[in-house]
């Protein structure tokens, strides 16, 4: 999924950003925009315009690098035809790509002006001022402590009710696929009272919806103020381990939780990327206690071979994760879940891909993240490992890993018919002006008419539903992309009602179908 935003200018230079790949790439794209925008360049809408185009990149995957390589030829075209002007273009690369690709892509044919890692975003002003001299300039050091705490991102959410806030950079788990450590260097956490300023700011804006980021998001540890030092041992999910040593000290990432969700309790609080280690009962019994946290979680598995775990070096078994999710579930019943799967790693048998298909049913999610594996250089299975399974194999594993995900999500979204959730309402859905789409607190989407509808429950007078509002809706039909309903009545987070079903004759012979993005 790609996001774009675009933007900035100084003087008589116009910018344009597009950001490509992840939520954190998003985050980052926030984070640049303010540092230039205080110092006084502004921002077009339209990349025609534009003299300075910055693309934020990923590099997780081959296919997300090769869509930046066919978008730099068709800037570079852009450019060649601005050169007869008095203002020629400039591009730059900016985060993971400009990391781990620095020498390819300022030699291969001149593409590109300006290249900054994910750490050198405060030298952006600097080095857009060389390259307005004509010359190639590059700056991808990484930071043992650069978190960007003192710089309050511009956040330019699409429908301006939910935002994204990083609360910490790098990863220090050494997954043998993942390019991540080396393009976004160790783990660093951002101060608490620098998130809690952030996430107050944007309450104050009317935002209803906050999403933690991180690469590891749960594995936060503020180090930052002498009373937080300790010899607390960091508690982990249990039957898992780490390749690092135990950290000790710091708050943890359910202290911060704990003061985020007390922020606004009309606020809803979410978090990703976390990792399964992660996850000690405190933090899951403050998840089912505390409202505004949602009730969903994001529990990457990756196979479900104990085989390929090993070596992919994630530090549990299938049984392991199994067991966590059976802990998860007793301690928050109505939770959600969702998971990422990478078919056809380096040695992956037939038996393993089959493991991975019976996990999937057994643990029943409703959201699921699902690739082929693509080998990064500088990764431990790129030195370590072979990438031995064809390519056609790797595809085919990976279109029955997403026929039996569809099967399942389907399985767990007709469970919800007749009942009714709670939706914060994004806007018009996509396909149609008539309906309106908002999410659940499990984070499914929710498709139902654009209705007036009662201001209460037993309230009489109706009003109409604006973005931004929370909505109960009786849920009339699902599919494993979407349920569909039809709103009741405006709700709130503290107001909210416990979920009832109704009997199935109230369900109308509805259905639909919704293709994955």
């Amino acid at each position: 999924m790609y996001y774009y935003y675009y933007y900035y200018c100084l003087l008589s230079f116009e910018f344009y950003f597009e950001t490509y790949g992840c939520q954190m790439n998003v985050n980052d794209t926030e984070i640049a925009w303010s540092i230039l925008q205080k110092k006084g360049y502004q921002r077009t809408a339209h990349l025609s315009e534009a003299d300075v185009v910055l693309l934020v990149t990923c590099s997780v995957r081959e296919k997300a690098e090769q869509t930046i390589w066919n978008r730099l030829q068709q800037l570079t075209a852009m450019k060649r035809k601005r050169l007869k002007t008095h203002t020629p273009m400039k591009i730059g690369i900016l985060g993971c790509m400009a990391e781990r690709l620095k020498m390819e892509l300022l030699a291969r044919e001149k593409l590109v002006d300006v290249l900054a890692g994910p750490d050198a975003y405060r030298d952006l002003p600097r080095l857009l001022a060389v390259a307005d001299g004509g010359q190639q300039v590059c700056n991808v050091l990484l930071s043992l402590e650069e978190t960007y705490a003192d710089v309050m991102p511009v956040h330019h959410a699409p429908r301006g009710h939910s935002a994204f806030v990083s609360i910490m950079r790098g990863c220090d788990n050494m997954c043998s696929y993942c390019i991540v450590p080396f393009t976004r260097g160790r783990e660093r956490s951002r101060p608490v009272c620098s998130i809690l300023e952030e996430v107050r700011m944007l309450s104050d804006q009317g935002v209803k919806e906050v999403t933690l980021l991180g690469q590891n998001v749960n594995s936060y540890r503020d180090m930052s103020e002498e009373q937080f030092f300790g010899s607390d041992a960091t508690k982990l999910s249990r039957g898992f381990k780490t390749i690092y040593q135990t950290k000790r000290g710091g708050l943890r990432f359910s202290d911060l939780l704990d003061q985020v969700s007390r922020i606004d309790p009309d606020v809803r609080i979410r978090f990703t990327s976390p990792h399964p280690k992660d996850f000690p009962d405190e933090v899951l019994h403050l998840i089912a206690e505390r409202r505004n946290i949602c009730k969903q979680i994001h529990l990457p598995a990756q196979s479900g071979s104990s085989r390929v775990l090993k070596a992919m070096r994630r530090g549990y078994t299938r049984e392991a994760y199994l067991d966590l999710v059976r802990n998860i579930k007793q301690i928050i019943p109505d939770v959600s879940l969702s998971s990422d799967f990478i078919s056809g790693f380096c040695g992956e048998t037939e038996d393993d891909h089959q493991q991975t298909l019976s996990l999937i049913r057994e643990v029943g999610y409703n959201v699921g993240f699902l690739f082929a594996y693509s080998m990064r250089k500088k990764t431990h299975a790129f030195h370590r490992l072979q990438d031995d399974i064809p390519v056609e194999v790797k595809q085919r594993r990976l279109e029955e890993c997403i026929t039996v995900f569809r099967e399942e999500a389907e399985r767990v979204n007709a469970a919800l018919i007749g009942s009714t959730q709670l939706v914060l309402v994004e806007g018009e859905s996509k396909r149609s002006a008539e309906d309106l789409c908002g999410r659940t607190d499990g984070n499914m989407k929710v498709i139902f008419p654009k209705e007036d509808v009662h201001v209460q429950p037993t309230a009489f007078s109706t009003v109409p539903i604006s973005a931004g509002d929370y909505v109960l809706v009786k849920i009339l039909s699902a599919n494993s992309q979407s349920l569909r309903g039809r709103a009741l009545s405006l709700n709130s987070l503290r107001a909210r009602e416990v979920h009832c079903r109704t009997p199935p004759e109230d369900q109308p012979d509805e259905h639909v179908v919704q293709t994955q993005p």
